[in-house]
């Protein structure tokens, strides 16, 4: 059968060109979209006076016919169609007649792509926010119970503080939150309608763009069809918002990764989500979290891709936005099962509070607590507490012993102005809860982080 497209044409399009040209077999999954967008515009034509009461309650029943047929598997996908507008239409027409064929007035498929795509990447944005919020209530679930949990808070990838775990899987709290805020602010500037932009310039029929737009759950409709044609900032922003939610969720698997080795030993994951060794019968993989950091990189190269199509794009649409979909369908996959099961793995993780406890012994964690002593039992600069302070941990390296269990004796023969006062200043917890300034890592004010984060979870409005 001849293209819808092929009147001006003398010869058919080989089918080289089909399968080169063609979408079909990756856009249809938004047909969902596409119906709602047909209906919502029928609806308008039908007001405008565009098509009769007739005709609009023949495409309605036409495209119910099609969706059940999608839907149980019996609709037809052919290469020759090119893309899911064409087929669904072109399946309606065969259905109703010439009703169908109505359908596509003051519209094209440049706009019609624009209102599916950009509503199903709405729609993602909030499913991926929905899943976000379910893997911060699992982080702030075991950040409540950890508290009190001491473990060695790193620069650098050294020890250097005392910190609680609480504190320490908070900060991812404070990641994915503003992932949350990164895809809220995407669906609301992008919340806006192309339907009525017709290829580039609008449409001479008398149209109603805010009907169509109220009917598909715009905010607006969009201000310059020209630009809104060609315009895939939104599936843009998705792209962006998935790869730094997912360099987000890379940094906690590596620490995952690392901590449940023996050399770390904090955690130990489920079997469920842990994998052996084919030759190692004692090998127990942190794959889950390995698969995630690699999985990150994917999502970087689909944000790349899209970029590096639209760069260089003149006004208007062009057939290299075709390129646009597999990328965000890709990224969007990946990270709604990347969410899910990194909430799963911490979910069912064993925390190995007793080995955190003891690798607080290495690396004179309360070496900054000596120093602090100094500036203010002895009022002097804190680059000359700097000093005597490393003098001290040289003669604990000495001893073969942690600062905190140094003698009174040895840090007063190391400076006279030290005094007994300082022992218990050096305990490893009182320097973890000595940090109670805003935001710190004592217990309590970690506590008070946490009632943050379940207010603004519990206040959520998805």
């Amino acid at each position: 059968m001849d293209k819808m497209w092929s009147g001006r044409f003398k010869q058919s399009a080989s089918s080289l060109l089909d399968d080169f040209n063609a979408s079909i077999m990756y856009d249809r999954r938004l047909y969902r979209e596409d119906i709602e967008g047909s209906l919502a515009h029928a609806g308008m034509l039908k007001e405008q006076g565009i098509i009769d009461e007739a005709e609009l309650k023949s495409i309605q029943d036409g495209m119910v016919q099609v969706l059940d047929e999608i839907e149980s598997g019996a609709f037809e996908w052919k290469i020759s169609d090119e893309d899911l507008h064409m087929a669904i239409e072109k399946r309606l027409t065969a259905i109703i007649g010439e009703a169908g064929g109505k359908l596509h007035t003051a519209r094209s498929r440049n706009d019609q792509v624009a209102v599916d795509f950009r509503r199903y990447v709405l729609r993602k944005n909030n499913d991926l926010t929905k899943l976000l919020k379910e893997l911060m209530e699992v982080i702030v679930y075991i950040a409540q119970r950890h508290t009190e949990t001491m473990m060695p808070g790193m620069t650098h990838l050294q020890h250097a503080q005392p910190i609680n775990f609480g504190f320490h899987l908070l900060a991812y709290a404070s990641m994915f939150k503003r992932d949350i805020e990164r895809f809220s602010d995407s669906r609301r500037r992008n919340n806006v309608s192309p339907l009525g932009c017709a290829a580039l310039a609008g449409t001479p029929h008398p149209i109603d763009r805010q009907q169509t737009a109220d009917a598909l759950g715009f905010d607006a409709v969009s201000v310059n069809c020209l630009d809104t044609v060609s315009d895939r900032d939104f599936a843009l922003e998705i792209l962006f918002n998935i790869s730094t939610m997912m360099m987000h969720i890379s940094r906690i698997s590596e620490e995952i990764v690392m901590w449940s080795s023996y050399e770390f030993g904090f955690v130990e994951l489920s079997d469920q989500y842990s994998t052996g060794s084919s030759i190692m019968p004692q090998k127990k993989n942190p794959d889950v979290p390995e698969l995630l950091r690699g999985k990150t990189g994917r999502v970087n190269g689909n944000l790349i891709s899209l970029l590096t199509v639209m760069k260089g794009l003149p006004l208007a649409y062009n057939k290299d936005t075709q390129e646009d979909k597999e990328g965000v369908f890709d990224s969007i996959d990946t990270a709604e099962m990347s969410l899910e099961i990194l909430r799963e793995a911490l979910k069912t993780m064993t925390v190995k509070a007793q080995n955190m406890e003891t690798a607080c012994k290495k690396g004179h964690l309360s070496a900054t607590d000596l120093a602090d002593y100094l500036v203010e039992h002895s009022n002097i600069p804190f680059r000359t507490a700097h000093f005597i302070t490393g003098k001290a941990v040289a003669r604990s390296e000495e001893l073969g012993i942690d600062l905190s269990d140094i003698s009174f004796e040895e840090l007063h023969r190391i400076d006279e102005r030290i005094e007994e006062d300082v022992m218990g200043l050096l305990a490893l917890r009182h320097s973890m809860n000595a940090r109670t300034s805003q935001g710190g890592t004592s217990t309590q004010t970690t506590l008070v982080q946490l009632q943050y984060f379940q207010d603004y979870l519990k206040g959520l409005d998805l």
